[in-house]
């Protein structure tokens, strides 16, 4: 449920006029950063793909963690899609930014807890980024100095800062949605404990109405 949230509210935006919801598909970048990142995961120790799904396990206890993992990797597309300015070149500089950072992790070595905490880093700093500086430098949001600021960095820029304007509340979304998510991987177990050979007879027995075996002879 963590994990379904953050790619529900990954892609919401809050419309600066009306105040209406919009939602922003991931752009395809973000599914190539979210793969990256799954690798990460894996080389990392934070997800072990082999205890998740293996023959040994009934086919609903795999096709369960499978739904899991996938929920996994469209959390992480929707968590970039939530700190990526929408268009332009900004839109393309944190892509270089998040593909970088991630191809250089590809080789180092790296555990659950170290992962944990430079990926907290990577999306604050992102976040940051867009929705505390960025977002200042807006005219229509900022003071007459934050004004001066980017009417000064747009001629700099040749309008690389053209981006549409939210409404503050998507600021709270995407911190909820950054929270969040990194907490959903803090809860993320490495390998899920086993399941039992008969647990498919115990959820039959008790859809007929009586209790599992183990019950009986406790």
């Amino acid at each position: 449920m963590v994990l379904l949230t953050v790619a529900l509210l990954g892609g919401l935006r809050v419309a600066a006029g009306h105040r209406a919801f919009l939602f922003v598909p991931p752009p395809l970048i973000t599914l190539v950063l979210a793969g990256l990142l799954m690798s990460l995961f894996v080389r990392g120790g934070l997800v072990r793909p082999a205890r998740w799904v293996h023959g040994d396990q009934p086919l609903l206890v795999n096709v369960s963690r499978l739904l899991t993992l996938v929920a996994l990797f469209a959390s992480s597309a929707q968590a970039f899609n939530s700190v990526l300015p929408e268009q332009g070149l900004l839109h393309w500089l944190f892509c270089f930014f998040f593909l970088w950072t991630l191809w250089n992790n590809q080789f180092s070595p790296f555990d659950p807890a170290r992962l944990l905490r430079s990926l907290a880093v990577l999306f604050g700093t992102a976040f940051v980024l867009k929705h505390l500086l960025l977002a200042g430098l807006h005219p229509a949001e900022a003071g007459w100095m934050g004004r001066v600021a980017a009417a000064l960095l747009q001629g700099v820029s040749l309008g690389a800062l053209d981006a549409p304007a939210f409404a503050p509340a998507t600021g709270y979304i995407s911190f909820f949605t950054v929270a969040l998510y990194v907490g959903g991987l803090m809860l993320v177990p490495a390998a899920p404990p086993p399941a039992l050979a008969g647990a498919g007879d115990d959820a039959a027995s008790l859809v007929e109405g009586g209790p599992p075996q183990g019950l009986l002879r406790g």
